[in-house]
């Protein structure tokens, strides 16, 4: 019986070239395409803008889909309450779904207040005033320095990205009426919902109040109802999910964090930020919370809710305390601190360049820079400075250099 011939011709089906390899390229996964986002420059995270350029520049590039910003509120709540503004309105501009809950004020009456976009000049941060004070040549010929200081370089105060992210806003005006009602908000106002008649599992032993567990419910049905978290087959465009939390922890909801500094329900914030947090992680959605933090006697406790957002940022108002009248910080209203930043798809997160930031709030517009002291140039001060120095140096005549007599500095 003859041998079978081996086919030495072209490769079959069955035989591979040599040039071929079981090894193929990894392709990358595609980002949903969602108007009002875009991937992070860092880690590839599909983000959205927080309203504030400079506080997108700050964190990152923008908030991350799917990760919470913590906001400790200053003493009056009343640039906190800002950002939250800033926020919201950054949604009903890209046409992103809200959900807003409260215990002191209607959510209604929250959205009502949203700050005007800026629409017709959106490309440039400043105003139609500050473009024509520049070109003033009146105004140039007052900024005129001394001829020593003017080659020397200026300080970068303004933390704005190289690529445009977000909108503008005018503080000193309010959202159209047609804008607001034409977005999509879901409400949680605390005295509506807590007039409900509780279901019977809900009298167990609950580790969370009755105003948690009820936002926590009511969070996780609009975000199953709507789609968010993918279990009902999207019929048209997928969207963002903006949340927008008010002052949790303070005693309108029911907490005592904020009252003692052993509270009966020590962990009844954190256990609902790491639902929240849970939730977030597998939805297309994004969270703000602001707390009282100057109020919470525990600041272990405090500690724990910042490792469980993301993101955390303090403000400091200069209003009511000294610096308020301190000629150094007269260009501020208040300091800004980084609390922690996320680390999303890498093993470190991105850290602002400068960590002495505050915050100002102009007649229109919000906005975060570097802190910058004005250097003392005042003949009065120098005077006085001067005076000191001489009279430091007479009290030191009797050590070193004290064959020195008179209104003399130290010989060294």
């Amino acid at each position: 019986m003859a041998a079978p011939k081996m086919s030495m011709g072209k490769p079959t089906a069955d035989r591979l070239p040599c040039n071929t390899t079981s090894f193929q390229k990894k392709s990358r996964s595609k980002l949903v395409s969602i108007p009002g986002t875009r991937p992070s420059i860092q880690n590839g995270q599909l983000i959205v803008s927080t309203g504030v350029t400079s506080l997108d520049y700050v964190i990152g590039g923008g908030l991350a889909v799917g990760t919470l910003l913590l906001i400790e509120e200053d003493r009056y709540d009343s640039y906190s309450r800002m950002l939250l503004k800033y926020f919201l309105a950054e949604g009903v501009v890209c046409g992103h779904e809200l959900y807003v809950a409260s215990a002191l004020d209607h959510p209604n009456d929250i959205l009502q207040e949203l700050p005007a976009p800026i629409l017709d000049d959106i490309a440039s941060p400043k105003t139609v005033e500050d473009q024509a004070k520049s070109c003033d040549p009146e105004s140039q010929d007052a900024m005129k320095i001394a001829w020593r200081y003017q080659h020397l370089p200026k300080v970068q105060t303004a933390l704005a990205s190289s690529s445009r992210f977000g909108h503008y806003y005018d503080v000193s005006k309010t959202m159209d009426t047609e804008i607001c009602q034409a977005a999509r908000c879901h409400g949680f106002y605390l005295p509506e919902h807590s007039t409900a008649v509780t279901s019977p599992t809900a009298t167990r032993q609950s580790p969370m109040p009755e105003t948690y567990s009820s936002l926590l419910n009511n969070l996780q049905e609009v975000i199953h109802r709507e789609g968010f978290d993918g279990s009902v087959p999207q019929t048209k465009s997928r969207n963002i999910l903006r949340i927008g939390l008010h002052s949790l922890g303070s005693a309108l909801w029911g907490d005592d964090l904020c009252c003692r500094e052993n509270p009966s329900h020590g962990h009844a914030l954190t256990t609902f930020l790491y639902g929240l947090r849970a939730m977030l992680r597998s939805s297309l959605s994004v969270a703000v919370v602001t707390v009282p933090s100057h109020l919470i006697q525990n600041r272990a406790l405090m500690g724990n809710i910042t490792r469980l957002c993301d993101t955390a940022i303090a403000l400091e108002s200069f209003r009511g305390s000294e610096r308020e009248t301190n000629p150094l910080y007269k260009d501020y209203h208040g300091l800004l601190d980084v609390r922690q930043l996320p680390y999303l798809n890498c093993l470190v997160c991105d850290l602002p360049d400068n960590k002495d930031l505050a915050f100002k709030l102009k007649r229109k517009q919000f906005t975060i820079e570097r802190l910058h002291l004005p250097p003392d140039l005042s003949e009065t001060v120098s005077r006085v400075s001067r005076g000191e120095l001489t009279g430091t140096a007479m009290v030191g005549s009797s050590g070193c250099g004290s064959g020195s007599t008179g209104n003399r500095h130290l010989d060294f």
